[in-house]
């Protein structure tokens, strides 16, 4: 086929390429853009790729060549043209989006075509076609029809800066109001869309730069008015939009122009500063409308929780550039030059005590230089202001100012206020306070009435005026101070409660002091006499709630009896409460919070960060949180106004209310995972404040006592079953709570806060041994982590020497390697990281820590270091049978604890420095301590109660006897027994009896009563030779037993005893001694004997105590003798067979044997007979006693009194009439024998008066008084009154009865008569001295004159006891001598 044959003609052919193509190529291109050029679209044309890059020079020749020829037709300069065509073009993008006019950014197409038209500007104005100066008026006359970006992009490529822009046109004012709304604009979106947050942002950075360069230069040459204008009408819109009527989104982004790292690029930091000066002072002086009348009223809404978040923000932002010196000095240099918006500066003040703490002491003297200054000058305007100011700040709690009650009282309650200087500055302060009655709320007026200013008592009349006026206040408030409840905090800025409902939280204050105290609390028995209106009309009817009574009494119900056997409830009220009660059906009472409430705080506690923004934020939140949370529980209960408020605890029986326990659990949980979330990135030294933080500002009033109870509940009751997170949380928490006790309120548990938190941690069973191991490894390597170059006291502050010792005590019971010195090469790191991680091995890590070089430096201390004593009073608290050591284990540790340990160790490290005695006296005195423990509590005579309980002590005890039996065997045998030094049981008892109180009231009796008893027990449990010791070697020599005697004689006569004989127990003991003594001897009959001689003289109550038990003890002792000597008895003990047959044949129809040895032991022999006989009607028998017998018979007389006193402190009705029977008789036959017996009551140290001392009870020779007059109707008066010695004898019966009840002895006596019907008249005190004083009054008359002889002695020693029968006695004392008895008196 053949190819078509195209024309030719008109065709160019193809040139080839030369030297001159390429210049005649671009003037062609030249000339023809120059034809079809439409100049607008070519300035926005944007669509440049790749393949037309070589073009773009000859687009701008071209476009610069068109301009100069349009130019050129107008007849106008080029840079005019250009100018105008760049502005329209500007003018064009702006509103090419077809989007609402309410914008300031560009969207994606607008950019890429305005970023085409500056690159096109720049190259205009690089060839000189183009005015800066004219191009800012063209922008000016269509600013607005202009996106903001579109003027900031203009700036940023400097086509024209944004100082030109608002300094060329000649109305200013219309530029800062154009630069205005569109400021507010860019701000609102920003808040609206995050699609260009981050250009919105830088625009806004540099806006603010550009306003701080221009508007506060130190230079005023260099300071332009229209940005400081702008900056002002940003923070003033910002601060009408946070006011009360509601909120915007745009006020975030206002607000965020005054952040700190919008000034970031400053060269100077005094610009950023003199900036943030000019903002505080705009914020604080912002339309200032509050008077200060209505700040008084409403400063209680404005703290720092219920301001808005965005305002507090702001202040944060200011306060994060100025130090608070310059803060506090800003704030005066304000106030004093300004009016304020009280609004602004009080909630500032809040915001500044929270976030910044370092500020709280210099808000403090603040107010103090302002109280001066006003005081000074009386000026007005200062003492409004420390007024507000302390008020403010007391609105935040008193972790940051003290309460306003405190403060109140601090500044005027005592002489050295400022107000005390002179009549003026009383009258000042007093026309203050009244002008501020019409605003003032109902808590400040009480608080004034509280606790008033202190006055001069000339000047009374101006408090009692101003008092009477702040009543009349509180009166037209409708807020009565009687309905004031028993336990209002006058420091709240809470709402007056209605009275019922504040009575509510008494009922509950009441019913937690009664649990704790066990008594009646003090408020109410006040309220009960003092607020009577109060307490009938509201308390009574909150606690009388008809409910349904539990089966076994609550608290509640025991306060209601407690109250009702005190006469505290009208009958009728109790009658119809328990009626309501009986009828009432079962209710279940919900007291948790709301639940939309509960997750409101759950949200805000989760939300804590250990790693906060700033300082400030992490403070803001906390206050938040511990508002929130105070709002769950309810306000606190404490009265602040009564002094420091103290948070009560019970460690017996920790009880939480469900909302609390939901409280305190989200507050550990969260504080535990914050802890590890933290300790997984940072060492505890790196983690910043936030702990801290939260201890002192969540913990509270009543959220520390919610706290402080679940940790009691989780440690001391539920540890081992704690997982390794939450040991590791809690410990870091006790260790905060510990250092930051200062600040937080009084804990009542008698013990400082480390102790405390030492005593929470059991470790008696295996299980709480490594639950005490894993907490004290925690705390202690948290502690030395948390402050690796921190002070000793710095440490103990956060860990208690208890602590530490307890962590020393369970590493030497559990792990044999650490009872060897550490290495001194181990040089091992703090173990805490190692116990952050999953799989932590808390055994190693406690070994690894007890080998770290800091904290065996620690343990030098000698407080730490543990000692002999302090080991002893751990190893008493381990149960055996739950012990994690065997048997076999625990005898080996504490061997090697004793012997190899403690014993050699020198007494200056808190061993016993080789000396056995030492030891063992330590033993006891630990011991001793241990059974009056609270873990000892139910501890009683029984032997197995005290020392043989499930508690660990009697291995301890057995440990004691063994080192006992060392001491008798060993070298130290004769020392440990030797005069000079005592033994050492017996030293350890003296010095702890002189350590006791002295004295006969109930409460030291019973304490000595019960240290006996325990002394008691320990003799008993070590062998008999400690009561009798040894025969000396040189024979016939008694063992001495003086020590064993002065216990007997001095105390165990007075305590632990059967009137007039000891115990069977330790009466079997000491013969068991006589017994040992004896084997020892080379004469065993002799060694006997000499001991019961000594016991006649030195301790006669060991003979009677024989006698009393002889039934018992003779076989034992007849069978010893005979298998240990194999002959008969001693002399002595034959003896007292002796006199027992003699008291038994007085009483049989026998002749009666002769009484044996001294007659007080007879007559001991027959008073015991005749009460074991169980009967009366002896007088017969003993009218057969032989004549010369009559010394037997007045000690039988004595012994009849003890026992009819014995019988009077027993409940057995019919003993005490059988016993006054028996002295009756035998007073009777004494009579008729005509035998003195008035010598009884007046024992003294010659003839029988030391023996029968040492044969009665103290008490009871001090109530011979009352046994005296128990016989008055038995008493021959013919007979008695012709002795001289009776007048004297009854006065001073009589007057020593009188003192007996007055110091309350004859309680006992009381009681045991108003039991018994049958002892009523005969043991009533009452009764008695009533019939003593009337037998003296008939009886003084009728003595001869040589009675009353000595009566003046008595008289001038007690006579005020009963001024009737003294006068009677001095009366009849001055009688005339030759006076007789039955002569008419001589009245004239």
């Amino acid at each position: 086929m053949c190819a078509p044959d195209f024309p030719t003609a008109g065709r160019v052919r193809r040139q080839p390429p030369g030297p001159g193509r390429e210049h005649e190529l671009r003037e062609s291109a030249t000339r023809l853009l120059r034809r079809h050029l439409n100049l607008k679209d070519l300035l926005v044309e944007v669509r440049i790729g790749w393949p037309q890059l070589r073009l773009i020079d000859a687009k701008r020749h071209a476009e610069s060549s068109a301009l100069q020829d349009q130019a050129s037709k107008l007849g106008v300069p080029v840079a005019v043209l250009s100018i105008r065509t760049v502005v329209s073009s500007i003018v064009q993008i702006c509103a090419s989006s077809g989007e609402p006019s309410h914008k300031v950014l560009l969207n994606a197409e607008q950019r890429k075509k305005l970023s085409s038209l500056l690159e096109v500007a720049q190259y205009l104005l690089a060839h000189g076609m183009f005015s800066r100066l004219s191009f800012c008026q063209e922008l000016c006359e269509v600013q607005n029809s202009l996106l903001l970006e579109a003027i900031w992009r203009l700036h940023v490529q400097n086509i024209v800066s944004l100082p030109e822009l608002w300094e060329s046109p000649a109305d200013t004012q219309s530029t800062v109001a154009w630069l205005f709304r569109d400021l507010c604009l860019l701000c609102e979106q920003m808040d609206a869309s995050s699609q260009h947050t981050d250009i919105a942002q830088t625009m806004l950075s540099d806006f603010v730069q550009l306003f701080v360069l221009r508007g506060f230069q130190k230079n005023s040459d260099l300071r332009g008015a229209e940005p400081t204008h702008v900056a002002r009408l940003l923070l003033g819109c910002g601060c009408d939009v946070v006011g009360p009527v509601g909120t915007s989104r745009c006020c975030v982004g206002r607000f965020g122009v005054f952040c700190g790292h919008m000034c970031g690029g400053m060269i100077s930091a005094d610009v950023p500063k003199r900036f943030f000066s000019h903002t505080l002072t705009q914020v604080l002086t912002h339309k200032p409308v509050l008077r200060v009348s209505d700040a008084v009223r409403m400063q209680r809404e404005w703290s720092f929780a219920k301001t808005h978040p965005l305002l507090t923000s702001l202040y944060r932002r200011l306060f994060a550039i100025l130090c608070p010196e310059e803060l506090l000095g800003h704030f005066q240099e304000v106030l004093e030059t300004h009016e304020v918006n009280w609004q602004h500066v009080l909630s500032c003040v809040s915001t500044l005590v929270i976030c910044l703490p370092e500020a709280q002491r210099l808000i403090k003297d603040w107010v103090a230089r302002l109280l001066a200054r006003a005081f000074e000058s009386c000026d007005l305007d200062s003492m409004v202001t420390a007024f507000l100011v302390a008020r403010q700040a007391a609105l935040e709690g008193p972790s940051v100012f003290p309460s306003y009650p405190d403060w109140f009282q601090a500044s005027f309650g005592n002489t050295r206020g400022f107000h005390s200087s002179s009549k003026k500055t009383l009258v000042f302060l007093f026309k203050f306070l009244s002008d501020l009655v019409p605003f003032e709320a109902p808590r400040y007026l009480q608080a004034h009435i509280l606790h008033p200013p202190l006055v001069p008592s000339k000047y009374r009349s101006l408090l009692t005026d101003y008092i009477a006026l702040a009543k009349t206040r509180l009166s037209d408030l409708k807020v009565s101070m009687e309905n004031m409840g028993l336990y209002e905090d006058l420091s709240s800025a809470r709402d007056i409660i209605e009275p019922d409902s504040q009575a509510q939280q008494d009922v509950e204050k009441a019913i937690t002091v009664f649990e704790h105290t066990g008594k009646i609390p003090v408020a109410v028995m006040e309220a009960s006499i003092f607020r009577r209106p109060y307490y009938v009309s509201h308390f009574l009817p909150a606690l009388l709630t008809p409910r349904v009574l539990p089966r076994t009494p609550d608290s509640r119900a025991a306060l209601i009896e407690s109250l009702r056997r005190a006469d505290k409830i009208p009958p009728s009220l109790y009658s119809t409460y328990r009626q309501a009660c009986s009828t009432a059906g079962e209710k279940k009472m919900d007291r948790a919070g709301p639940r939309c409430r509960h997750g409101w705080v759950s949200a805000s506690v989760w939300r804590l960060s250990p790693w906060p923004s700033s300082s400030a934020v992490l403070s803001a939140h906390l206050a938040l949180v511990s508002e929130r949370l105070s709002s769950v529980l309810g306000p606190d209960e404490e009265d602040s106004s009564r002094g420091h408020s103290r948070v009560q605890l019970s460690l017996r029986a920790p009880h939480l209310e469900p909302r609390e326990q939901e409280v305190a659990d989200l507050l550990l949980t969260s504080f535990c995972q914050n802890l590890m979330a933290a300790s997984s990135f940072a060492p505890a030294d790196r983690q910043g404040p936030w702990a801290a933080r939260f201890v002192s500002t969540v913990c509270g009033h009543r959220l520390l006592r919610a706290t402080l109870t679940r940790l009691c509940q989780l440690l001391r009751h539920q540890g081992p079953s704690l997982s390794a997170s939450h040991v590791l949380g809690l410990a870091a928490l006790v260790v905060h709570l510990s250092e930051s006790r200062s600040a937080l309120p009084d804990v009542h548990v008698a013990l400082p806060a480390p102790e405390f938190f030492s005593s929470l941690l059991p470790f008696g069973t295996a299980e709480t041994s490594l639950f005490c191991l894993k907490f004290c490894t925690a705390a202690i390597a948290y502690s030395l982590c948390k402050s690796p170059s921190g002070s000793q006291d710095t440490l103990f502050s956060c860990l208690s020497p208890a602590l530490l010792k307890k962590f020393q005590f369970i590493l030497f019971r559990l792990f044999s390697e650490a009872r060897e010195p550490p290495s001194q090469e181990d040089a091992v790191g703090l173990p805490w990281r190692l116990l952050c991680l999953p799989s932590a091995d808390w055994q190693r890590a406690a070994l690894c820590l007890w080998k770290q070089r800091a904290f065996q430096e620690l343990l030098e201390e000698k407080e730490v270091h543990l000692t002999y004593r302090d080991w002893l009073q751990l190893e008493l608290e381990i149960q055996p049978e739950l012990d994690f050591l065997s048997d076999t284990e625990r005898w080996d540790f504490q061997q090697w604890a004793i012997r190899e340990h403690f014993l050699p160790a020198p007494a200056a490290a808190g061993g016993c420095g080789g000396e056995l005695r030492t030891a063992c006296s330590v033993l006891v005195d630990v011991l001793i301590d241990f059974c009056h423990s609270l873990r000892s509590s139910n501890c009683s005579e029984n032997s197995d109660l005290v020392l043989g309980s499930c508690t660990g002590n009697r291995d301890i005890f057995s440990r004691l006897q063994e080192m006992a039996a060392d001491l008798e065997q060993g070298p130290a045998a004769s020392q440990s027994g030797c005069p000079s030094q005592g033994h050492f049981l017996f030293r350890v008892f003296r010095s702890r009896l002189q350590a006791l109180a002295g004295g006969w009231d109930v409460a030291a009796r019973l304490q000595r009563q019960r240290e006996l008893l325990v002394y008691k027990r320990i003799l008993l449990g070590l062998p008999p030779s400690v009561l009798v010791g040894s025969p000396q070697a040189s024979q016939p020599a008694a063992p001495d037993c003086t020590e064993f005697f002065w216990l007997v004689n001095s105390e165990l006569r007075n305590f632990c005893s059967h009137g007039t004989a000891l115990t069977h127990d330790i009466t079997v003991h000491f013969f068991r001694g006589l017994f040992n003594a004896c084997s020892q001897s080379r004469s065993p009959a002799l060694t006997a004997d000499l001991i019961l001689s000594a016991c006649q003289t030195e301790c006669p109550i060991v003979l009677t105590s024989a006698l009393l038990w002889w039934p018992r003890l003779e076989p034992d002792l007849r069978s010893r003798w005979r298998s240990c000597f194999q002959g008969p008895l001693p002399q002595e003990l034959q003896r007292l067979g002796e006199a027992r047959q003699f008291g038994k044949s007085c009483l049989s129809g026998d002749s009666a044997r002769p009484p044996p040895g001294p007659a007080w032991l007879s007559a001991a022999a027959l008073h015991f007979a005749i009460q074991q006989a169980g009967k009366g009607g002896i007088r017969s028998q003993l009218e057969k006693l032989e004549r010369q017998r009559e010394e037997l018979l007045l000690v039988l007389f004595f012994f009849s009194l003890m026992g009819l006193l014995s019988s009077h402190l027993t409940p057995h009705a019919a003993d005490s009439l059988e016993a006054l029977d028996i002295c009756a008789e035998i007073l009777g036959c004494l009579e008729k024998r005509r035998v003195s017996w008035l010598v009884l009551f007046q024992l003294t140290g010659g003839g029988l008066g030391p023996v029968l001392l040492r044969l009665a009870p103290d008490p009871y020779i001090r109530l011979l008084p009352f046994a005296f007059y128990s016989l008055l109707s038995y008493f021959d008066e013919d007979a008695l009154l012709r002795e001289d010695a009776f007048l004297h004898v009854a006065v001073d019966m009589y007057l020593k009865l009188i003192c007996l009840f007055v110091a309350g002895e004859t309680s006992a006596v009381s009681a045991l008569a108003t039991r018994s019907r049958d002892l009523q008249g005969q043991g009533d005190p009452v009764g008695l001295i009533t019939k003593a004083r009337h037998f003296l009054l008939q009886s003084i008359p009728r003595c001869p004159q040589k009675s009353f002889s000595n009566v003046a002695e008595l008289l001038a020693a007690r006579g005020d006891c009963d001024p009737e029968v003294s006068a009677a006695l001095l009366s009849r004392q001055q009688a005339l001598p030759d006076a007789d008895l039955y002569q008419e008196p001589q009245l004239f």
